[in-house]
């Protein structure tokens, strides 16, 4: 479909790329600054009964052109978005062209949240009527490339309790669940009419980041099998659904020690125990957070931020609620600057990792 007479066409070239991802890749709790403890273990080490942090995934990664031979780098300050796919920025009256490549080994697609798709890109095949063509979007082949157009009508953009821009999810939807825990998965920002950058960025706001809260759940990967062959061979078939190590003492330990426990990651961006880079800000930017769940009946999440405040529906607070597949837009000028922890207050999940680190640079002196 053509952009609307007042809109653009904002092009994406977006490939499902299968990658070996690391949860903890410097290899200690980052939030205590010390290896990680007997519970922290089954998530995070590699041994004879776990697999540890870094699984084989798929994920959305995103390219310069219909080649799909040169990756587009992802800016430095954007390091923190770890596995999640690119951000696809429009504003309300465009049009979003996703060209996507499957570079994977099965099927995959993009379905997306907020806008307005017609059956031939709503990337979800089921039961519906559809002709063959059509239902293409649903599942694309390995090697194939399937081109999805997106309009964003003004249900899609900012409502009037809202900021200039809010948030929606993008993911694969051949299998919901198998495909986001095997880490296909991002973000369209929408900006309301007249309120968006070149880019499609909002003109009132300084930066932007997007925080995702996943407990992914490795054991529903579609590469679970071949993380066990690679990472624990020796672990027998038999013992792969509750392998449960014994201590010194001979004792069965119970506390998330299993084998299928250790392979839930408690996630921010696909990052635990603060092993992400630093989402860094200044003091006195205007930053707009988007935050994210996605996941089962167990991803309920309450993201915090130490030392400063944000401001959602007019209410000013320093932790959110969050369901599964729900998205808020918050606005935060930090005005308290260092290195601040940033987690899911839900005790457990935090235990587990489900914790990051933003930094307040100080304000330039005049």
């Amino acid at each position: 479909a053509a952009a609307k007479a007042d809109g653009q066409v904002r092009t994406y070239y977006i490939a499902a790329d299968e990658v070996t991802w690391n949860y903890a890749p410097t290899g200690v709790d980052q939030v205590t600054g010390k290896p990680f403890d007997a519970m922290e273990r089954p998530y995070a080490v590699q041994d004879a009964h776990h697999i540890g942090s870094a699984y084989r995934k798929a994920i959305y990664r995103e390219y310069t052109d219909a080649t799909f031979r040169t990756l587009k780098p992802r800016a430095p300050g954007d390091q923190y978005l770890g596995f999640i796919g690119p951000i696809i920025h429009a504003e309300v009256g465009d049009t979003i062209r996703v060209v996507f490549r499957n570079n994977a080994s099965r099927p995959y697609s993009v379905h997306p949240h907020g806008v307005f798709y017609a059956k031939n890109s709503e990337g979800m095949a089921y039961n519906d009527g559809s002709s063959q063509a059509d239902k293409m979007s649903g599942a694309v082949p390995p090697g194939r490339t399937y081109t999805y157009t997106w309009e964003v009508p003004e249900r899609a953009g900012p409502g009037p309790n809202d900021p200039s821009s809010i948030v929606w999810l993008y993911h694969s939807h051949v299998d919901e669940q198998k495909d986001i825990d095997t880490g296909l998965v991002g973000a369209i920002v929408v900006t309301a009419r007249g309120m968006a950058n070149p880019g499609g960025t909002p003109k009132d706001v300084d930066r932007e980041v997007v925080a995702v809260f996943h407990i992914v759940n490795e054991n529903q990967s579609w590469y679970f099998n071949q993380n066990v062959a690679a990472y624990t061979p020796k672990l027998k078939r038999a013992q792969r659904a509750e392998a449960i190590p014994v201590d010194e003492n001979n004792a069965i330990t119970l506390n998330g020690s299993g084998f299928a426990d250790g392979n839930f990651k408690f996630s921010i961006n696909g990052y635990m125990y603060g092993n992400g880079p630093r989402m860094v800000m200044t003091q006195g930017q205007r930053v707009r957070w988007y935050v994210i769940a996605i996941g089962n009946g167990f991803d309920f999440h309450t993201p915090h931020w130490h030392g400063n405040t944000v401001l959602w529906n007019k209410q000013r607070t320093d932790v959110l609620a969050l369901m599964p597949a729900q998205m808020l837009t918050v606005d935060m000028v930090p005005d308290d600057p260092g290195l601040w922890l940033f987690h899911c207050h839900v005790a457990d999940h935090m235990d587990a990792g489900m914790t990051a680190f933003y930094e307040v640079l100080p304000r330039a002196a005049p």
